[in-house]
């Protein structure tokens, strides 16, 4: 899994970027929204894979966006090479809304890329288009860079021995949340769950529309239980992993059965895990396991409390094997975490929550 450590940035340092697009407009676009940031720098720019190879080199870039259909060399071919040449350089991928598209980003995905932005089609307006770029792709930057000041102090608790003593209720269902850095995640978490596993496995992944169903179909290729999309009204059943639809709120009813809403996103998110966790809190009280991975920002936290609050058992990933401790972090230090772990025991332990 491609995990590496946030850069600190000194005071006044800028996160420098390289920006790799065919399209002259596209660069020119992506350039203007990047730099209306005061804290991010576009050193270069390139047509194709090909001179973005030489560039890195001279610029000594931060960060690479880089396009997927290019000339000369792709996205996925210059990825490769970034990959074997520049480990610690992050790339966020730029990717359409397409069943291509969304195969080429997970791929791009398992390939090292950290996190990727989709292209919207029909923007309407070049100011739109600008927006649009500065709300989700500068995030997207600077989540992998801390800014200037004091470090803060993410050293987790020691994690609390097996839970079995403490929890009065059995599960009655599995969920994780996760955001960047969550296909790579869950490819190494749920293919280890093994058959006869006796509980409904719900995932909230952010992403959007038809990259949620191509996940779950190529989860489901290397997984030992069945995984799918979730659908309205259907039952959740043990042994069955369910993949919150993009763009779709996805909670537990009082009947055990899927009920998705295109209600207001939670922190900025549609699918939320929060809207999931709260769901189930009310429903289940506390016969849940939670589990958040590597993401940006805090969904789920609110989720997590109150399922908490429940008696609800919680496991979050450790730091160290996280793209991006955003998530797991804001559970952590809330001090809601029965367990931290790297991602490699989490398999074990949601066996043992079961």
């Amino acid at each position: 899994m491609n995990v590496k450590s946030r850069k600190i940035l000194l005071p006044g340092q800028k996160i420098r970027a390289l920006v790799v697009d065919d399209s002259v407009v596209i660069r020119r676009l992506v350039s203007h929204a990047l730099e209306a940031d005061h804290g991010i720098e576009v050193v270069g720019v390139a047509a194709h894979g090909g001179i973005a190879l030489q560039r890195i080199p001279q610029l000594n870039p931060d960060v690479v966006t880089l396009d997927v259909e290019m000339p000369e060399m792709d996205g996925l071919e210059t990825l490769r090479h970034i990959r074997r040449d520049y480990p610690g350089l992050r790339v966020v991928m730029f990717s359409t809304l397409t069943e291509r598209g969304g195969l080429t980003t997970l791929e791009a995905l398992s390939l090292g890329a950290d996190d990727y932005v989709t292209k919207a089609s029909n923007e309407g307006s070049l100011d739109r288009s600008m927006v649009r770029l500065r709300e989700e792709l500068i995030p997207k930057l600077r989540q992998f860079f801390q800014p200037p000041g004091p470090v803060p102090d993410h050293s987790a608790p020691t994690p609390l021995p097996p839970p079995v003593p403490v929890f009065t209720q059995r599960s009655r269902v599995l969920t994780i949340g996760v955001s960047t850095g969550g296909p790579n995640a869950l490819s190494l978490v749920l293919p280890a769950i093994p058959p006869g596993f006796p509980l409904p496995v719900l995932v909230v992944q952010h992403m959007p529309p038809l990259f949620t169903r191509l996940l779950a179909e190529r989860l489901n290729a290397c997984c030992r239980l069945r995984v799918k999309e979730a659908e309205c009204g259907e039952l959740f059943t043990p042994g069955t992993i369910y993949v919150a639809p993009g763009d779709r709120h996805l909670r537990f009813s009082s009947t055990g059965r899927a009920e998705l809403d295109d209600g207001p996103p939670m922190n900025s998110c549609r699918p939320a895990v929060d809207a999931l966790w709260l769901s189930l809190a009310s429903v289940c009280a506390g016969a849940v396991t939670a589990v958040v991975l590597t993401g940006m920002g805090q969904d789920g936290l609110r989720g997590a409390t109150a399922l908490k609050a429940q008696g609800a058992r919680v496991i979050a990933q450790d730091e160290a094997s996280s793209v991006v401790w955003g998530m797991p972090g804001a559970v952590v230090q809330a001090g809601l975490a029965d367990q931290v772990l790297p991602l490699d025991r989490i398999a074990e332990a949601l066996w043992q929550a079961a």
